[in-house]
């Protein structure tokens, strides 16, 4: 099997295609995979398949195997791959995800903007437990004897926005576990700690649902910025500082969209010996 190696700001992936006819499955094999001793090592796994024109499908696998509807980073390494593959005409295309559709475009200085679509705000959407019609923007949560209020948003995956004073003082390591699998998040969820440094900055760290600690996370950045500017904690328009690295996001007000421009990095290219 060929794959390559990317990563958006140091959340890195192995990446697939897959032709049109192909029944393979490679969810038994992505913890394999993933292992950074013992296989290539990776966040995660995408596998790309070409379904016509400027679509395609993108589905993602978790290090721990799970299968998450979203990944924004993803999206980027996709968008590029396929422009340097010369796999369809143009810069922009189409990727079908079990969270949506999403729109990757490949500008002139080799970064990517990726229309990542509105963001969905309902309990029911996210979701979150209580009433499915309200929005989830004060959840009270407690881990490791703190109590948290968060800002739930789904950007095709669900995301608990946490704002702290002081990004520092955040024990990821502990308290991530504990609120990913708190109990009313059905699907469990998504954790970014943010500190608001100006109403166009922010910096965050994440727990990510089925990996943990990632150096970024393009949807998490996405609800963070949505999560700041409705909250009137930021404009707009605000750039994430990441562990990895930055991204730039916009919540139009013209569309409602969310927009997230930033890098995609391709590191090697290569084929499994090992039979999976």
């Amino acid at each position: 099997m060929k794959i390559s190696k990317w990563h958006g700001l140091g959340n890195d992936f192995i990446l697939t295609e897959l032709s049109k006819s192909s029944s393979f499955d490679i969810r038994g094999a992505v913890e394999r995979l993933c292992d950074r001793h013992f296989g290539v090592g990776a966040d995660g796994v995408v596998t790309i398949r070409h379904l016509s024109g400027n679509a395609f499908e993108m589905r993602i696998y978790n290090a721990d195997g799970t299968e998450p509807e979203m990944c924004g980073n993803a999206t980027r390494c996709v968008g590029l791959y396929i422009k340097r593959r010369m796999l369809a005409r143009g810069d922009e295309f189409e990727l079908r995800t079990k969270g949506g559709i999403v729109r990757p475009k490949v500008l002139e200085n080799g970064t990517v903007r990726v229309d990542m679509g509105e963001p969905r705000l309902l309990r029911g959407e996210i979701p979150v437990a209580g009433n499915p019609a309200e929005q989830a923007r004060e959840v009270k949560l407690r881990a490791d004897g703190r109590d948290f209020t968060a800002f739930c948003v789904s950007m095709g995956n669900p995301h608990a926005v946490i704002f702290v004073p002081d990004i520092e003082a955040v024990e990821l390591e502990k308290w991530g576990p504990v609120l990913e699998c708190d109990p009313q998040f059905p699907k469990k969820i998504n954790v970014e700690f943010v500190e608001v440094r100006s109403p166009g900055m922010v910096r965050m760290r994440v727990w990510e649902r089925g990996c943990g600690i990632t150096m970024a996370c393009g949807t998490g950045s996405c609800a963070t910025a949505v999560a700041g500017h409705l909250s009137g904690r930021t404009g707009s328009c605000v750039t994430v500082l990441l562990d990895g690295g930055e991204l730039l996001v916009e919540h139009s007000a013209a569309d409602n969209h969310v927009y997230m421009t930033g890098p995609a990095v391709e590191v090697f290219r290569g084929e499994l010996v090992e039979k999976i």
